[in-house]
């Protein structure tokens, strides 16, 4: 990846977001199979934390390419994230898809803000950056079908849940790109 005349505040920006949302939803699955690793839904979980883990992984690399400080908030992130997966997975598999749908549509919105960003600063410059957050935004989207399929609409109080967790998600991506 190219590191050369880019516009570092955004670039770091975003990295340090993503990676940030990254660990965050390694945290809530984890979460999620504490507590429903055994069910029924534990393979659909684990599918869903494994691309979770190469999300991950990708961006632990692209921090150190562009020499990227990690959010201050990881030690918050941690316990946050695995309460609300625990959290949530204790309403049953509905309530774990219900997270997972909430979660997932506010990374998917967030990655086509940054996807708009980068095209606005160059596209070609930024060419390499772009498919991995394209790549990233289509697999969040699959989990969120996937939590849509897994009756996350049945969870208890489905429409506020989903309310709170995203007004959460908003909170999370605003701290972490500053801090």
């Amino acid at each position: 990846m190219v590191i050369d005349n880019i516009n570092r505040a955004v670039v770091h920006r975003i990295l340090r977001v993503d990676h940030a949302g990254e660990y965050g939803a390694n945290r809530i699955y984890a979460g999620q199979m504490a507590v429903l690793g055994r069910s029924s839904v534990g393979p659909v979980i684990q599918k869903m934390w494994d691309q979770e883990k190469d999300h991950l992984k990708k961006f632990n690399e692209l921090m150190v390419t562009f020499r990227v400080r990690p959010t201050i908030l990881m030690p918050f992130w941690n316990v946050v994230g695995f309460a609300l997966g625990a959290g949530t997975a204790l309403l049953g598999k509905e309530g774990a898809m219900a997270c997972t749908v909430a979660v997932e549509e506010s990374i998917a919105r967030h990655y086509n803000n940054q996807i708009r960003t980068l095209m606005e600063e160059d596209p070609e410059k930024y060419e390499a950056l772009l498919q991995v957050i394209k790549k990233f935004r289509d697999e969040e989207l699959e989990h969120h079908d996937t939590g849509l399929e897994h009756d996350a609409e049945l969870a208890p109080v489905y429409a506020v849940l989903k309310r709170v967790i995203q007004a959460g998600c908003g909170a999370a991506i605003y701290l972490s790109e500053r801090f």
